[in-house]
């Protein structure tokens, strides 16, 4: 069931419907995997995803730049979820970087993108790699950037993975509904240093 017309016919009968595209993921004879930031609104895909399959790795490319809170964040919502998280840093540690280079390196910096490669595509790759996923959820959204805007709830990488953007139609109030429903807590202290603007894009969603 991934062939691309499969694809389409998916984005068509089940694209605004969350709940029916993660059930239809993970009943795919695929190993998945759910990525996240730890993000505002990031708890939302990762309780919907695993109150279907409890044990999905959460894979978490920690940077080694995230705010206190969103640390904070991660732990407290791993712990009330009970998520199997599998952290990818970099190879460097944010010490070590720093020492070496300086601090994070402006947008306009010729040395920007490769920072971001280090930090966040690197570990990336490596997890892709490591991990050889058949299905990766994402909570990339629509909103987010020019480019997500474009996107489709479902797509098909070259390589063959299925991509599943099951939150890509939602808007912060349905986010903000489903938290509150399901008593799962937020972070809205949150930075990039790998995007630096909140529309910017980082890369990562590029690329695959």
């Amino acid at each position: 069931m991934s062939s691309q017309l499969d694809i389409d016919a998916v984005n068509r009968d089940l694209g605004r419907d969350p709940h029916a595209l993660v059930e239809w993921a993970l009943s795919l004879d695929k190993r998945p995997i759910c990525t996240t930031n730890f993000r505002p609104f990031e708890a939302v895909i990762l309780h919907m995803v695993t109150r279907v399959r409890p044990d999905v790795p959460i894979v978490w490319m920690d940077s080694g730049y995230n705010t206190p809170a969103t640390y904070q964040f991660a732990d407290a919502v791993s712990q009330q979820l009970g998520l199997n998280r599998i952290i990818y840093l970099p190879q460097r540690t944010r010490a070590h970087r720093e020492a070496v280079e300086g601090p994070t390196p402006g947008l306009d910096d010729p040395r920007h993108e490769a920072f971001t490669r280090e930090v966040k595509l690197e570990p990336f790759e490596r997890a892709l790699r490591e991990m050889n996923p058949g299905v990766w959820f994402t909570a990339l959204r629509a909103s987010d950037t020019a480019n997500r805007a474009r996107m489709q709830p479902v797509s098909l990488n070259s390589d063959g993975l299925v991509k599943v953007a099951p939150l890509l139609h939602w808007n912060s109030k349905a986010l903000y509904d489903y938290l509150v429903d399901h008593d799962l807590p937020n972070n809205f202290d949150y930075f990039d240093p790998t995007k630096g603007e909140e529309t910017r894009e980082c890369g990562l969603h590029l690329q695959h």
